[in-house]
């Protein structure tokens, strides 16, 4: 079978410090400092055969994510974006929903013929972050598409515990096809429902909201908080054809910081002017760019106000913490979307009609144009690029 494989050499950056785990395992910790050379493209691979607990699926539609792009963007030295955990080479892809072919032995709550969507982060349940509940954090974690097997590819085998059927959304759609693409978007979805809703414990039904980068990541943000209850909600993006779609996501006002600038402006005073001076109780980095947002945030901050970090960027922050202390306020790091119900939640939500992701899908292609959808999601322009295996 065809998927699409990134290749890149292991040449780690003069002065990094290559750890013994890193070395024995072929693991980067910090993918940015070892990776070099990136290079996606379509080849043959081995069909996966499941173990007694896992499930053999058979992928219907894959969407690509930031992290896929960062994959393939690299610095001024050749060296990849992607901070992350990763191995390579690897079949990428992560955000997936397929059909049930064939199950374990072992497998007892799954059948042939399931429709469903899985984790990404594939937690051990045994060491000590995921004994207290944060299997986000898993010590010996492995990531479908970073570490292991990715879904870019006709069949993927996943143990049974990570999988979650999308009946309901099937029944809800009335279409498959429909439902295969919002199933493989309840991934990307559950990242900023774990962030906004578990990590940072969410924000009072009437509350201003707002997010700054309106890649999906962000739409799912300006969706969620639509369907949570905001009384407003703020999106800041620089593309054109992005703040069409925060709008359509549910954006109550969207700007171009680029354009308040030129007139005089930054983003903190336009939240200000909205609010009244009040600031906004949540605040969501989905732009990767914290030098540049944190600041705005912290000038916007309502009191017992929110700052979450979603975005990924492997680089350090001023901050003023006198802003957070007058005003009673935190700031939460968010990783992941793993365990607190995420899956199940964001599942149900789209069954309900409440939460429409597809809306965000500006780009679709097949597996066999997957270096060309990469190249078109690079581009940035627009919203999620779609596969569809057939």
């Amino acid at each position: 079978m065809k998927g699409i494989v990134l290749s890149a050499e292991w040449a780690p950056r003069p002065g990094y410090e290559v750890s013994e785990f890193e070395r024995t395992t072929k693991k980067a910790i910090t993918g940015s400092s070892i990776w070099r050379h990136p290079r996606p493209a379509l080849r043959d691979v081995e069909e996966p055969q499941p173990g007694p607990r896992d499930v053999l699926i058979e992928v219907k539609a894959i969407g690509i994510c930031g992290s896929d792009i960062h994959f393939c963007e690299t610095d001024t030295e050749g060296y990849m974006l992607y901070p992350g955990l990763t191995r390579f080479p690897q079949v990428i892809g992560h955000e997936f929903s397929g059909r049930i072919v064939e199950i374990g032995k072992e497998v007892r709550d799954l059948c042939v013929g399931d429709p469903v969507t899985a984790e990404e982060m594939l937690w051990c349940g045994r060491c000590f972050s995921c004994r207290i509940g944060v299997p986000n954090h898993c010590e010996y974690l492995e990531e479908l598409g970073f570490t292991v097997q990715g879904a870019m590819t006709r069949y993927i085998a996943v143990e049974d515990r990570f999988v979650w059927p999308i009946t309901s959304i099937v029944e809800q759609r009335g279409d498959e096809e429909a439902a295969w693409e919002a199933g493989a978007l309840v991934e990307p979805t559950g990242v900023s429902y774990l962030a906004m809703f578990v990590r940072s414990q969410g924000f009072k039904p009437g509350s201003t909201v707002v997010v700054y980068g309106a890649g999906p990541i962000g739409l799912a943000a300006i969706s969620l908080a639509e369907a949570a209850g905001a009384g407003r909600i703020v999106a800041f993006e620089s593309l054109e054809s992005r703040r069409r779609l925060a709008k359509a996501a549910g954006a109550d006002a969207v700007y171009d910081p680029a354009a308040l600038s030129r007139e005089g402006t930054q983003p903190w005073q336009a939240v200000m002017d909205l609010t009244g001076g009040r600031g906004a109780q949540m605040h969501v980095e989905a732009a990767g760019v914290p030098t540049r947002t944190v600041p705005q945030m912290e000038r916007a901050l309502a009191v017992d106000g929110k700052i979450v970090i979603i975005g990924r960027a492997a680089e350090r922050v001023p901050m003023y913490l006198e802003a957070l202390q007058v005003r009673g306020s935190q700031l939460f790091g968010s990783q992941g979307h793993a365990g607190h119900s995420v899956f199940p939640n964001v599942i149900q939500l789209m069954a309900s009609g409440r939460l429409d992701m597809r809306k965000i899908i500006t780009h679709r292609f097949t597996l066999a144009q997957g270096e060309e959808a990469l190249r078109q999601a690079l581009s940035r322009e627009g919203g999620k690029v779609m596969l569809h295996t057939a």
